[in-house]
């Protein structure tokens, strides 16, 4: 039978509702029965103590919140009665141990990787459009209309015939309110012409002028590192000339970032053409004759050293910390013993589980870097009359994440348990391999947007709520938290854990599943819903208060 409630931590003083239960219900749990107060919807939690003010809740064995005021035993956690709280942490010498998974199933596997001159290897090849500045979005905008769906890489088609019958409706005198139409009619896409291009990319951006010249700088490294991405075969430009982000200052810091750069790259500097016209014609064309030649790049084995995987949460819910989280940990710890690279980033949704990252840290430098991170990223959001505490969204608190240190707890175990090797600032590159921390956002979007940028080449994006966050050269893979979402969003769900609320699969088996999963498409052998879709959100981070 189902079990209804889960104590994540033998420490914790709060269980997991695993079930919708009802007030007034008497729950048993390991001896030690609960009579409820309140209802206590699934993924919620109620504390198993009679509770005074100021009194500290713990989960994950973690300092998560402080009582408000009084309250009985099987009260249901609120945001009124608990608000956030988090131990302090400091820097302590390495001592950390760790028993790493068995990966003996997996340790002479290869995945079928584009293979670049530098030694990295890709799970896609993409062709890749980059604007300086959001002057040239619009040129961008014209090009990728023409480029997709003349080399069959729209996904618009079914939308385009279903708006097509519409007005063929409205036109015959129809009623169009009640019309029948399915959506499907008419949705063939174009067979693509080159076999071995995954996709052409496009960057547009809000930045590059205006603003401080700081924000420019950041998106010129930014520019460089998806350049210089193992995914992408080669890169066109487009400039207007005259804005903050100078085709020098990105030339610098590609050349910065890898002094032997030897992708082709097109440059088309609007201000110096003879008119719009004639440069879009040109990038097309030149583009074109590059795509032709990054066609001839072919898939081959690779050891699975070799990936590169980011581990992001967005849409989280109260299962989040319980199924999809330590499911893809386990994934991150079955990697990181293989020798690949795994990013953990999104530092406001590490507030709260401080101390263990620092534990963690093998080199006291790095430690002490992401201590200099954290404590510069709050103390700007509290500047600002924010802070971390303010980090969970109202989906996220509806379902179940009361505070910031119980979401941040939570999403912490998307890192799995092995050492860190490495801390990473803003589009810093992962040059260690084994489990790295960057310091980007929680924002979905900047999240991802910088995983990409520190070297991920596959995304592991769980979610409890749904979310079709993508990135252009990234492949975002998403993993739900439960059954209900996979059975309401199954167009943008790639794996679920739900197996493991359910009491079905262990986080063990649903780890080394997702594993499976991330080979597959590491080899294109299968294609992750949000590439499908076309779904290349990028947003630069200008360095500003962003949660």
């Amino acid at each position: 039978m189902k079990q209804l409630v889960l104590k994540i931590h033998p420490k914790d003083n709060v269980l997991v509702a695993l079930s919708d239960l009802k007030a007034g219900q008497t729950v048993n749990y390991q001896g030690e029965a609960y009579e409820l107060q309140n209802d206590v919807p699934a993924k919620h939690k109620f504390y198993t103590h009679n509770m005074a003010a100021g009194d500290e809740v713990l989960m994950y064995g973690t300092l998560v919140g402080k009582i408000q005021y009084p309250l009985k035993a099987g009260t249901l956690m609120t945001t009124d009665n608990l608000k956030h709280a988090a131990a302090p942490y400091q820097y302590r010498p390495y001592h950390y141990q760790w028993q790493a998974p068995d990966v003996s199933k997996f340790k002479d596997r290869t995945f079928m990787g584009y293979h670049r001159a530098d030694g990295k290897v890709g799970t896609a090849n993409y062709w890749l459009f980059i604007p300086t500045v959001f002057c040239e979005n619009r040129n961008l905008d014209v090009i990728r209309e023409a480029l997709h769906n003349e080399l069959g890489y729209a996904v618009t088609a079914k939308y385009k015939s279903y708006a097509h019958h519409l007005v063929q409706a409205y036109q015959n005198g129809q009623d169009i309110a009640s019309l029948q139409t399915p959506l499907s009619l008419e949705s063939a896409q174009h067979h693509r012409l080159f076999k071995n291009i995954d996709g052409i990319k496009f960057l547009n951006h809000q930045g590059g002028c205006g603003g401080i010249r700081q924000d420019a700088a950041v998106l010129s490294k930014l520019l460089a590192a998806y350049a210089d991405h193992p995914n992408v075969a080669g890169v066109t430009v487009l400039s207007l000339g005259c804005q903050n982000l100078q085709l020098a200052d990105f030339m610098a810091d590609l050349k910065a970032r890898n002094p032997n750069f030897d992708k082709p790259l097109y440059i088309f500097e609007q201000q110096q053409s003879q008119s719009e016209e004639n440069m879009i014609a040109e990038a097309i064309k030149q583009t074109f004759v590059g795509l032709i030649e990054a066609n001839k790049i072919e898939r081959a084995p690779a050891p699975l050293s070799q990936l590169n995987v980011g581990v992001k949460c967005g849409g989280s819910d109260g299962f989040s910390g319980i199924s999809a989280n330590p499911a893809v940990g386990y994934c991150a710890d079955l990697l990181v013993a293989l020798g690949a690279t795994v990013l953990l980033a999104e530092f406001p949704e590490l507030c709260g589980a401080e101390q263990n990252m620092i534990d963690r840290t093998k080199d006291e430098a790095a430690a002490k870097k992401f201590i200099r991170l954290m404590g510069a990223y709050s103390q700007a959001a509290e500047n600002a009359g924010s802070g971390f505490h303010m980090n969970p969204s109202p989906g996220n608190i509806k379902d179940g994440l009361i505070t910031d240190a119980i979401k941040s707890n939570g999403a912490a175990k998307k890192g799995g348990t092995s050492p860190i090797e490495d801390v990473l600032d803003y589009t810093e590159p992962a040059t260690k391999p084994g489990l790295n921390l960057v310091c980007t956002p929680g924002n979905d979007v900047e999240a991802t947007t910088g995983k990409a940028a520190s070297g991920a080449t596959l995304i592991l994006f769980t979610t409890g709520l749904g979310t079709p966050t993508g990135n252009p050269v990234c492949p975002v893979i998403k993993v739900a938290t439960n059954n209900g979402l996979t059975k309401r969003m199954g167009d943008i769900i790639d794996i679920n854990t739900g197996p493991v609320i359910e009491g079905e699969k262990t986080i063990e088996q649903m780890g080394e599943a997702i594993l499976e999963y991330c080979i597959k498409a590491a080899s294109g052998e299968i294609t992750p819903k949000a590439v499908l879709l076309n779904q290349d959100d990028f947003i630069p981070w200008k360095r500003g208060v962003s949660l």
